[in-house]
């Protein structure tokens, strides 16, 4: 996992909010397969730091969340 800050000279990554998010959109992460990892950051602080993961480590934690639901 890297902790990144967003600057000027890299390309804009697209940025995508669960469809569970409240009504107001603010309250919730947003995530980003831009580049070769994925990064997820708070949606209140769109210019704040940026936690990045290789896919890999993305995929086991979202796997890793299913199978605590129970989904």
């Amino acid at each position: 996992m890297d902790r990144t800050t967003p600057d000027s000279t890299t390309e804009e990554p697209r940025w995508i909010k669960s469809s569970y998010s409240g009504p107001g959109g603010n309250e919730c992460v947003e995530i980003s397969g831009a580049g070769t990892g994925v990064g997820i950051r708070d949606s209140k602080a769109p210019q704040g730091p940026v936690l990045r993961f290789s896919p890999e480590a993305f995929a086991s934690f979202v796997s890793g969340l299913k199978e605590r639901r129970g989904v």
